[in-house]
């Protein structure tokens, strides 16, 4: 609770410091001290200490995998912005304002982590996904930008009325909007079968969150939004907020892939392949980095998914490691791309000659969205991939997921050719020391992470 009550409070104080300063710095020297103040409250509440206590009526539940969850996010999104604030304050003179929508979307992504029940649910997707509708059009004078906001928005609404639908059949199907089924009907053997309102409702909901994830079929807004929105609030959008959009789904489907039956695999592993397939296969052929990262967050989306395939506690501890995997190297990679004059594969020709650090921080963090043993992204991979053989699962499943893999190197192997075997002159601006040593403390993160996981998890049983 402390979560969604202090990031929504700082969202509007954000909003008043746009009024109240003039100097950018200060926009971000404000969020920075928040971002901080909101870990803390999250902590606090991991203890049972709340900022302002509220009877929730079983609408959220706050238990140690939300928790641990939100922890992550806002520690990610305090990285991002010590990373990135320097961009953000040249996007416009509405600064405040985008650290503001930032905290509405930390306020939907606490929801998300917490929610008990379908309306509670649609509330969390809602507060993320509007604050981004925004942010992704931020660039008013890029016609790219206007173009992605516009996609975004309607691909948006239109998953968000099939997952209207979807809660609608549900609730025609059980009566109520609470997930799970009732203990005391349970205790008593008296489990009601399930109607195929309710089933109808489940498949819906799925296909709904699939388009939040950017999972195959429903990906295809995702190349153009990510490439059209600024690259700044691009990386912002393709760590957190999608990481969040995957502990819903596991908090969703958790208590009711037996409603689905046996169909529940086939139709989840049908989405994986196509998933990797089409986000794997279509990076190798991109010609910009950016769009390349595009895809590939979709190919990341499939390995993701074995949360919900494997189902059991090894997945939980692997999305959580994954999410903080995958949130650290493309905030990484995209806070090195907006330095970069040229997000062409040739803009990084010679950059190892001419920006020595940046080239370093950026092969650490594409080795890591590679699963290369000795950095933090090859644990997150493995849990992903062992909690499907502990399930019991298709091995068939884990070779095609692995071999998968072995085509992501190539693609993002071309970005390392690029900077220490092409000659060029890469040109990157505004390289201050102090954001040098921000990624070299980050890539140096994700290295340790890789050697001891524990790191990440050792927090989650604490």
């Amino acid at each position: 609770m402390n979560a969604i009550i202090v990031s929504a409070l700082l969202g509007v104080v954000m909003m008043f410091s746009g009024i109240m300063f003039k100097n950018k710095t200060t926009y971000t020297a404000i969020a920075v001290a928040g971002l901080m103040f909101l870990l803390v409250a999250n902590l606090l509440n991991s203890y049972g200490i709340y900022v302002i206590h509220v009877d929730t009526h079983s609408l959220l539940n706050f238990e140690q995998f939300g928790m641990f969850f939100n922890s992550i996010a806002i520690a990610a999104t305090l990285i991002y912005v010590l990373l990135s604030g320097k961009a953000i304050e040249k996007m416009g003179v509405s600064v405040a304002d985008h650290y503001a929508l930032i905290f509405f979307v930390l306020c939907g992504v606490s929801i998300l982590s917490s929610f008990n029940g379908l309306l509670m649910l649609f509330l969390g997707i809602e507060i993320m996904s509007i604050p981004l509708y925004i942010l992704t059009g931020a660039d008013k004078r890029n016609l790219k930008s206007n173009e992605a906001s516009l996609k975004y928005f309607l691909m948006g609404a239109f998953s968000t009325g099939i997952m209207l639908m979807g809660i609608t059949l549900i609730y025609g199907g059980t009566g109520s909007f609470t997930l799970g089924v009732d203990k005391s009907l349970a205790a008593g053997g008296l489990i009601p079968r399930t109607s195929f309102l309710e089933i109808a409702g489940l498949i819906l909901l799925f296909v709904s969150m699939c388009f939040k994830v950017s999972a195959a079929p429903f990906h295809f807004w995702t190349p153009d939004v990510y490439d059209g929105a600024p690259g700044v609030f691009t990386s912002f959008m393709a760590t957190i907020v999608k990481a969040a959009g995957f502990i819903a789904f596991v908090r969703l489907f958790d208590q009711h892939t037996a409603a689905l039956g046996p169909s529940w695999k086939l139709l989840l592993g049908f989405v994986i392949v196509a998933t990797l397939l089409i986000g794997n296969i279509t990076a190798v052929f991109q010609q910009s980095v950016k769009r390349m990262l595009a895809y590939s967050s979709i190919a990341q989306a499939g390995f993701m998914l074995f949360a919900l395939y494997g189902a059991n506690d090894m997945a939980k501890e692997g999305i959580l490691l994954y999410a903080s995997a995958y949130c650290l190297a493309t905030i990484g990679i995209f806070s090195v791309l907006i330095k970069m004059k040229d997000y062409t594969f040739d803009g990084f020709n010679g950059l190892a000659k001419t920006q020595p650090v940046l080239a370093l921080a950026t092969t650490i963090c594409l080795l890591s969205l590679a699963g290369i043993p000795l950095t933090a992204g090859f644990f997150a991979k493995y849990y992903m991939l062992a909690s499907v053989v502990k399930a019991g699962g298709s091995l068939g499943i884990v070779v095609i997921a692995v071999l998968f893999a072995a085509v992501s190197v190539y693609y993002y192997f071309r970005v390392i050719q690029a900077m220490y075997f092409k000659e060029g002159e890469a040109e990157a601006t505004d390289v201050t020391t102090g954001y040098k040593v921000g990624l070299l403390l980050l890539s140096g993160f994700i290295i340790l992470t890789g050697l001891f996981p524990s790191i990440i998890l050792g927090w989650f049983y604490f």
